[in-house]
């Protein structure tokens, strides 16, 4: 009888162990928290979607725009040429000759031959007359340019021939001085034709300042 008692209250004590759940292992953390439909949990508290979003304040500040001046349209000096001058008749050019051919030694290295015949016309201030002359390889050229009174300043260039369409013709050679005579290539030192062959170019001559007679005589040496 004993025996049946201890083993009826073992079946009790058995059911009833069976029937309880096990509690929840004890891990030392907290148990995640619940949040509200629409949002999320971010370790500390409860918060809505719309803080996903980068705010205004952080965004990245555009990349600052870097200004540059405009390069200059060319890197070399380009002719400016204004209207034609009267060419001189034959009494003009004699007198300018005699003029021209002394100033041009003065200035052309030893040795130096005029080439072609002088340029002389009647200017008004602003006025140019060319004429085309043939450089060859090697050969040193001076440019003498005078103007009569009342002229206060000729100026002198050399320029190519053949330019290209829609490009102002570059500079190849221009006078440094300042009043009536202008030179270039001035003693002891030349302009000296650099390029492996022949071309013919032109000789600018402009009165800039004032009005009168004035002429350009080349040197070749």
């Amino acid at each position: 009888m004993r025996f049946e008692v201890v083993g009826v209250l073992l079946s009790v004590a058995l059911v009833s162990a069976c029937g309880k759940d096990e509690p929840p292992a004890n891990t030392g953390q907290p148990p995640p928290q619940q949040c509200g439909p629409g949002q999320f949990f971010n370790g500390q508290t409860c918060q809505g979607q719309a803080a996903l979003a980068p705010s205004a304040s952080t965004s990245p500040a555009p990349a600052p725009t870097q200004t540059t001046g405009a390069p200059a349209p060319f890197p070399f000096a380009t002719a400016s040429t204004g209207p034609s001058a009267v060419p001189a008749d034959g009494a003009m050019t004699q007198t300018a000759t005699q003029l021209l051919i002394p100033l041009g030694q003065s200035h052309a290295p030893s040795g130096a031959k005029a080439v072609g015949s002088p340029l002389v016309g009647q200017f008004q201030q602003g006025q140019t007359l060319e004429a085309q002359v043939m450089m060859n390889p090697g050969k040193c050229y001076t440019i003498v340019g005078i103007g009569m009174p009342p002229i206060q300043n000729v100026d002198l260039q050399v320029l190519p021939t053949i330019g290209i369409p829609g490009l102002p013709a570059p500079v190849l050679a221009t006078d440094q001085t300042t009043g009536p005579n202008a030179v270039i290539g001035d003693k002891p030192t030349c302009f000296k034709w650099a390029f492996p062959m022949a071309a013919v170019v032109k000789v600018v001559l402009t009165v800039s300042s004032g009005q009168g007679v004035a002429a350009a005589q080349v040197f070749e040496k």
